[in-house]
C-alpha cells in the first residue's frame, strides 16, 4: 500500500469502489449481481479540536439563477461589487462527501442482500455521527445474516472493523487492516495482512452459504487506479505522507521507491 495514496482518498475511493465492483461482477453466477450504492456525509465542527460526520441521503440542490455565483474551489461568494453594509455569502457548512460501497444481490430471493463489501474512509472512523453510523449499520448486517468485508486502508481515525481490537493479530491490526465476517459465520472473522512491505491480498470474498468464494484482488485494482488517475504525476514523494507512520517504516518506504527509480533509470 502507498501511504501518500490517503491524500487523494476521495478519488482512490471511487475507483477502488467501481474497480472492485467490476473484478467481482466477472466471477458471479448469473443469478448474483455486485452494485455499487452510496450515501452522503458531512463532516461538522463540534469544537475547536474535533469533527464530526453525519450521512444524509443524497437529492438536489439548485442555485436560483439569480443568486451570487460562488467562485470554483472558493468557500466565498466574491461580489463584483461591494456596496455599503452589503453580506458577504458564504456556505453555511461544508460540502457533503459521497461515500460509496458494493453490495451483492441475489436475485432468486428478491434481491436480497447477501454480502456487503466497504472500502472504508475518514468519514467512517471519526468519533461522531458518522463512525456511529457506520458501526449501526455494521450490526444491522451481521444481525441480518449478510457478510461484511471491510477494506481499511486509511491510517487515521479510529479502530471500526467488525472484529474486536483485542482478538486481532497485531501483524494484521496495523497500519492497514481488512476483515471478513461471513453472515452465516457471525462469530468468527477472517483478517489478512495489509501493510507496507507487501503487496496486498487477494481477499475471499463469500457468497451464498455453500458456494465458492470469489477474489478481490485489491493490489491489482489499487495498481489500476494508482495509473490511470496519474497519481505518479500528482505525488510529492520529496515530502512525508499525510498522518503518523513510524520511522522505520517512512526509511524502507523511501529505499525502496529510492531503488525503484534507480532501476527505471
Amino acid at each position: 500500500m502507498n501511504p501518500w495514496l490517503e491524500e487523494f482518498w476521495g478519488d482512490i475511493h471511487t475507483s477502488l469502489t467501481t474497480y472492485a465492483r467490476d473484478a467481482i461482477q466477472r466471477q458471479l453466477p448469473a443469478d448474483l449481481v455486485a452494485r455499487v450504492e452510496e450515501y452522503l456525509a458531512v463532516d461538522e465542527s463540534t469544537d475547536g479540536n474535533s469533527v464530526r460526520s453525519r450521512r444524509i441521503s443524497p437529492d438536489v440542490h439548485i442555485l436560483p439563477s439569480n443568486a451570487v455565483p460562488f467562485m470554483e474551489n472558493s468557500p466565498v461568494a466574491v461580489l463584483t461589487e461591494q456596496p455599503t453594509d452589503q453580506p458577504i455569502r458564504v456556505r453555511r457548512q461544508a460540502e457533503p462527501q459521497t461515500l460509496r460501497f458494493i453490495e451483492i444481490v441475489d436475485l432468486r430471493a428478491g434481491r436480497r442482500v447477501i454480502t456487503a463489501i466497504e472500502f472504508l474512509s475518514l468519514a467512517n472512523k471519526l468519533d461522531g455521527i458518522g463512525k456511529s453510523q457506520y458501526v449501526r449499520k455494521q450490526t444491522d448486517f451481521l444481525s441480518s445474516g449478510v457478510s461484511l468485508v471491510e477494506i481499511d486502508l486509511i491510517r487515521q481515525g479510529g479502530w471500526v472493523v467488525a472484529v474486536e481490537k483485542g482478538n486481532c493479530p497485531t501483524e494484521c491490526s496495523m497500519p492497514y487492516r481488512i476483515c471478513v465476517t461471513r453472515g452465516f459465520e457471525p462469530d468468527i472473522s477472517e483478517v489478512y495482512l495489509a501493510s507496507y512491505r507487501h503487496p496486498l491480498p487477494q481477499v475471499r470474498i463469500p457468497l451464498r452459504q455453500g458456494e465458492p468464494d470469489v477474489l478481490l484482488p485489491i493490489q491489482s485494482i489499487l495498481d489500476d487506479a494508482y495509473v490511470n488517475g496519474r497519481y505518479g504525476n500528482l505525488i510529492d514523494y520529496s515530502r512525508g505522507p499525510d498522518g503518523p507512520m513510524e520511522q522505520a517504516d517512512e526509511t524502507w518506504i523511501r529505499d525502496f521507491l529510492s531503488s525503484n527509480a534507480q532501476r527505471e533509470a
